[in-house]
């Protein structure tokens, strides 16, 4: 094997673990704006303190 063939062979593998952080990233960026708006919905219906 020479070394661009292993160069080759390592980028599906970290093509795949980039896409899982960003979707990753990306859930936990959603969940977050959705905590933040049900909060300032509670606030503005003086549900939270």
């Amino acid at each position: 094997m020479t070394r661009t063939e292993g160069i080759a062979m390592r980028r599906p593998w970290v093509k795949r673990l980039g896409w899982l952080v960003a979707i990753w990233g990306a859930s936990v960026l959603a969940l977050g704006v959705l905590a933040t708006l049900m909060h300032l919905l509670m606030a503005a219906a003086g549900m939270v303190g």
